[in-house]
């Protein structure tokens, strides 16, 4: 990727679960390495509870997956899953992807083993610029649909297909069940929904174009309740946030 080595990828095969423990432990291993060589490390990404689990340092609750407990949360309803945490931790229900299945599930079954996860202190661990990118509204929506639109022409559906037929290319396990595929949330939620006939090609653009736009409300709505400090810019501005990092360093 244009020369810049990239860390965290293809770590977890898609059958698998990633808690944020795990991310947390694996991320704090790869920033250490690049630190030591030295580089300066760059988290980027959308999922915010990991990033702030990664920046903040502190330990995470290692709950061991309850496999009875998950058949049974299987079986309900996406929107009885979202109540459910709701009721068991409501500050947890605010920033989670409510379509995601598979986080649902897992933080369900992280709240009945402790209780509500208590808010992470922040640590000195690591001192950190935040850079978030913003745009209008409208030109947000466009983007959503232009960057699907383009996903699709260059084969989303077939990868999702080839996921359920012969799984992964580099591990060689077997295919993913499409309710597995469907508990990976957005994409592969209603593509495979496509694939099974439940849902006309029109409605599975649709629904992913708003299920995305709704996701990234949440992300910008998160990341500024979660670091006021954040410096916004358009993604245009360049100039601007190179500006702003080499500023930041000499500090």
């Amino acid at each position: 990727m244009r020369g810049i080595p990239h860390h965290l990828l293809d770590v977890k095969h898609p059958s698998e679960q990633f808690s944020v423990a795990e991310y947390q432990e694996l991320a704090t291993k790869a920033i250490t390495q690049i630190g030591s060589r030295p580089k300066l490390p760059i988290l980027c990404g959308g999922t915010g509870q990991y990033i702030k689990a990664v920046i903040q340092g502190s330990e995470l609750p290692a709950v061991p997956p309850n496999e009875e407990l998950r058949a049974e949360l299987e079986t309900w309803e996406t929107t009885d899953l979202a109540a459910e945490l709701e009721r068991l931790d409501p500050t947890r229900h605010e920033t989670i992807d409510r379509n995601n299945r598979r986080r649902l599930i897992r933080a369900i079954e992280i709240a009945r083993a402790i209780g509500v996860v208590p808010e992470l202190k922040e640590s000195a661990q690591y001192r950190t610029l935040a850079i978030g990118l913003t745009l209008d509204a409208e030109v947000l929506r466009r983007r959503i649909h232009d960057r699907l639109e383009a996903r699709l022409t260059a084969g989303l559906l077939d990868e999702v297909e080839r996921l359920h037929v012969f799984g992964h290319p580099v591990s060689k396990i077997g295919g993913l069940s499409w309710e597995r595929l469907e508990a990976l949330g957005l994409e592969y939620k209603y593509c495979a929904q496509f694939l099974q006939r439940l849902l006309a090609k029109e409605q599975m653009v649709q629904k992913l174009e708003t299920e995305i736009w709704r996701y990234a409300r949440r992300q910008m709505t998160w990341f500024k309740k979660f670091n006021p400090d954040t410096r916004w810019f358009h993604p245009d501005q360049r100039i601007e946030i190179e500006s702003t990092v080499a500023k930041w360093l000499t500090q």
